[in-house]
């Protein structure tokens, strides 16, 4: 009788680099496994496709971290850094209904595909001023010179932060997505920090709100509105709700596209394909299928955030105990290949594609049509305007960020053939 392999190592800085093949693993030997994560909290991963989707929708599955059997003291360290101290835990991902239908009601329409078209020459006047900042000089970093600042200030000019506090934004966002490349408590002081902040520019907000809304009103004012005229929205819901549309908004966004071109540099065929494809057909043609492939092939967000089980259930063959954590693998689960025909391979113009890379379910990602826009606008730009970029860097030297939920390079360093200045832009 053969002695079965060992589950193989997770969470270790090699697994960070490349997790898919201990995922594979996962789905074939233990699809439903429990574990002990890096913070000492055990939790069941589901790995599997059709498990990963049920998962996803079940309502025995909750997100209040309320369901948690674990003592009081740990429950900190199933969310995000800081949040609870905060008083920041009333957003969309710690809530079940009717709170959740209420409090996503109030923003839905934020992230309307009509909203989204409106907004998209913002995110393109974005884009090429990034762009203009280092195309001259023919080498850039594309995470904090490109990929990380566009989702910044493309969710603070939604949400209604004003220009000049912009860059605070971005300081407090950059400690937060570190995952432990700072120093020690910097999320959770820079939690705070956009916590005090979002409480003064409600107030400030209110204060200066008109008898009636403007055409694009930004969101800060639109939630401002609703708990005034009977939604109920209290103050800590509508910062929690900023705060999690900044942080979720962002993250997300920064991930797909330094994750999207680092697939297309370390895949030249697939890119050359997309890049005649962008030469023909402009932003129509394969950009839409790519960047779903690009989605499913190696996602923003590896990890769907926290469920605990409200009672005893059973899921992929396992019985899962009530007040369980459960972690759905969406980077697992997109790559199954009872799903996907030849998952590891990319594809940009693959058709059959409904990867989880987002979600699914009522906590399917409120902001995806905005990722979906901020992705396909960034792409589209850089291989249009350094048609000849490449890394700067062997693939093996880059460095993945440490954390549970997302999946992101620390940096992505490029070389191209420098462009001349750009002519001055009104």
């Amino acid at each position: 009788m053969s002695t079965p392999a060992p589950v193989p190592e997770l969470f270790s800085w090699e697994f960070a680099a490349d997790p898919y093949p201990a995922y594979a693993w996962l789905r074939a030997h233990a699809p439903v496994h429990r574990t002990r994560l890096p913070s000492g909290v055990e939790a069941w991963l589901v790995t599997r496709y059709a498990d990963a989707r049920q998962a996803l929708a079940d309502q025995r599955l909750s997100k209040n971290p309320a369901h948690h059997d674990e003592p009081a003291h740990a429950k900190g360290k199933t969310g995000i850094p800081g949040e609870r101290k905060a008083e920041l835990m009333t957003h969309l991902l710690n809530i079940d209904p009717p709170d959740h239908t209420r409090l996503r009601r109030l923003v839905s329409k934020a992230f309307t595909p009509r909203r989204v078209a409106e907004f998209a020459p913002r995110v393109q006047e974005l884009t090429d001023r990034l762009v203009d900042s280092f195309a001259a000089r023919g080498s850039a970093d594309l995470i904090h010179e490109f990929a990380f600042p566009l989702p910044i200030y493309a969710i603070c000019d939604l949400l209604g932060v004003p220009r000049e506090d912009q860059d605070d934004f971005r300081d407090w966002a950059g400690m937060m997505i570190r995952h432990g490349g700072g120093p020690r408590g910097g999320v959770a002081r820079s939690v705070k920090k956009m916590r005090g902040y979002l409480a003064d520019l409600i107030h400030r907000k209110r204060a200066a709100l008109p008898a009636e809304p403007a055409p694009g009103e930004d969101l800060i004012s639109g939630l401002i509105r609703a708990s005034d005229h009977g939604e109920h929205l209290t103050e800590n819901e509508a910062a929690a709700m900023a705060f999690i549309l900044l942080f979720a908004g962002f993250e997300t966004t920064v991930n797909l596209i330094g994750n999207g071109t680092y697939a297309l540099l370390t895949h030249p065929a697939q890119r050359a394909r997309l890049q005649e494809s962008l030469g023909r057909n402009g932003t129509g043609g394969l950009l839409e299928t790519a960047v779903e492939e690009l989605l499913r092939f190696d996602g923003p967000v590896e990890l769907a955030t926290w469920r605990f089980a409200t009672r005893p259930l059973t899921l992929g063959g396992q019985d899962i105990a009530a007040g369980d954590p459960v972690l759905v693998v969406l980077a697992a689960a997109d790559r199954d290949p009872a799903r996907f025909t030849d998952p590891d391979t990319l594809d940009l113009a693959r058709r059959d594609n409904q990867h989880l890379g987002y979600g699914h379910g009522i906590h399917y990602c409120l902001g995806a049509p905005l990722a979906r826009l901020e992705g396909r606008t960034a792409l589209a730009t850089l291989l249009t305007r350094l048609p000849d970029l490449r890394l700067a860097a062997d693939p093996a030297d880059l460095r993945w960020r440490g954390g549970l939920i997302m999946r992101g390079l620390r940096t992505l360093p490029v070389e191209f053939t420098p462009v001349g200045e750009p002519a001055a832009r009104p």
